[in-house]
């Protein structure tokens, strides 16, 4: 048949030489390196009485480059072995059993080093971003400039097999809960905590330290105006309270956007409400949303209620059609209405805007998805430790492909491809390497859809001033 004779002669064997698969991870490599990163993760990693072959710092960098590229598992290092070595791409690269060791090495003190070295890089990245740090957007407008946004929330990773820790979730499932704090100006993973499965939603003590994690991460000229953004599941005497505490450091501004169950208190002040005071509610678009209302409770409720949080504390809710199915309360069947409450200790602003604003922290569902496909949905090892570190490696990914798309990506078709597209079209592009007057040259196939954009990104990345 005619569709068939495009494979007429056709030989496959395996003696190919020059080629390089997954060329443009190369570009990750490269970014880690001219950043800093890697050199930070270096002395992060030093041991004093050992001089390992493979610099640990450096071994890291390649797992969190292969997490980036797709890995799942740490043999899929040998992806970038296949481009290592003398005649290759990258030069040396560790094997698999010396992935293993590094990882078994990330102790908690280790660890703590690590957060240190990864502030530093992202210092230096902030304050080289082309128009400086990118805003946050709500309701088709830009947050004021200097605030930076950090969504925290919790996710279940299934185990397929019996892991240390791992236990039964409650969401009937079996794996871990991990709980991670992401920007959402740059989209960088700025902390995680590995977790077992019968974790808490609402552990007030571990959001308190993995948004404590968080926060040292951001760079202190941009600590200034900080808004915390979470679900329900924070809702917490204990976090609430810390939020508001952070006010207290000296020129640090604290703001928080937090879920809040609609318990019979709340149940009771809503229906105190007059219909006047209902607002229309504004979509991601800033446009009036259709069949949603706002309003503010606050003053509507017990003050021995109020009493038992923060001063300053505000409590709003939403009201919207239901879709056809789904199902309501008992409360809510009575009048026909969908019920959510949220927190928040900023005292200007519209109702609806600072509505949609909370709302706004649901892209945080969009990075877990997105981490997922990038290491966080597949944890290694039996062994707790390890995986704790394997969360390390993928935080460290995802923060790689941020400012890849910050620094390399910006005005280029690719600048909005998620983790899956990008690899398709930029990091798994496959190049030839050739060597002429001294020098290497990696040959994107001029026929590649996306070659001029890849050629650009490694042009960007290598324009980067080396550190300090």
């Amino acid at each position: 048949m005619k569709h068939r004779r495009w494979s007429t002669g056709l030989v496959v064997t395996g003696d190919g030489s020059g080629v390089a698969a997954h060329a443009g991870s190369a570009a990750v490599r490269l970014l880690a390196d001219k950043v800093g990163l890697t050199e930070d993760l270096s002395r992060a990693l030093t041991r004093r009485s050992k001089t390992p072959r493979h610099d640990r710092g450096g071994v890291l960098r390649d797992v969190a480059v292969m997490i980036a590229d797709g890995g799942e598992a740490i043999s899929d290092i040998d992806v970038l072995r296949h481009q290592g070595g003398p005649q290759g791409v990258l030069g040396a690269v560790a094997s698999p059993a010396t992935v293993w060791r590094m990882l078994d090495e990330v102790s908690p003190g280790r660890m703590k080093k690590i957060a240190t070295a990864r502030a530093r890089t992202r210092r230096r990245v902030w304050a080289g971003l082309p128009g400086g740090l990118p805003r946050s957007r709500v309701a088709g407008k830009q947050l004021d400039a200097g605030v930076v946004v950090l969504d925290v929330d919790a996710t279940i990773v299934v185990a397929h097999s019996e892991k240390e820790q791992a236990a039964p979730t409650f969401k009937k499932t079996f794996g871990y809960h991990p709980l991670g704090v992401w920007c959402d100006n740059t989209t960088e993973f700025l902390a995680g905590m590995l977790r077992t499965g019968k974790a808490g939603s609402n552990t007030a003590a571990d959001h308190v330290a993995v948004l404590a994690e968080a926060i040292a991460q951001v760079p202190g000229t941009h600590r200034k105006h900080l808004l915390i953004r979470c679900d329900g599941a924070g809702a917490s005497h204990e976090l609430v309270a810390w939020l508001q505490d952070q006010n207290q450091v000296r020129g640090r501004r604290v703001e928080y956007s937090v879920g809040f169950a609609i318990t019979e208190h709340i149940r009771t002040a809503i229906n105190l409400v007059p219909k006047k005071a209902w607002v229309p509610a504004i979509d991601a678009d800033g446009e009036v949303r259709a069949g949603g209302d706002v309003t503010e409770i606050t003053g509507l409720l017990d003050p021995d209620l109020l009493a038992k949080w923060p001063a300053g504390m505000r409590v709003i809710v939403r009201r919207e059609r239901p879709h056809p199915g789904a199902q309501l309360s008992l409360f809510e069947e009575a009048d026909g209405w969908r019920y959510q409450a949220f927190v928040t200790n900023t005292d200007r602003g519209q109702l609806a805007f600072l509505e949609a604003r909370h709302r706004a922290h649901a892209r945080v569902e969009d990075r877990i998805r997105h981490a997922k496909d990038t290491g966080l949905g597949r944890f290694p090892s039996r062994e707790f430790a390890i995986n704790a570190a394997w969360l390390l490696a993928v935080q460290i990914a995802a923060d790689l492909i941020a400012w890849l798309r910050l620094i390399g990506l910006n005005q280029t078709g690719l600048a909005s491809a998620e983790p899956k597209a990008l690899r398709y079209r930029l990091l798994h592009v496959p190049a030839r390497l050739t060597r002429s007057s001294r020098r290497r040259h990696l040959r994107i196939p001029a026929t590649w859809p996306w070659v001029a954009d890849v050629v650009k990104v490694f042009a960007r990345i290598a324009a980067i001033p080396q550190p300090a």
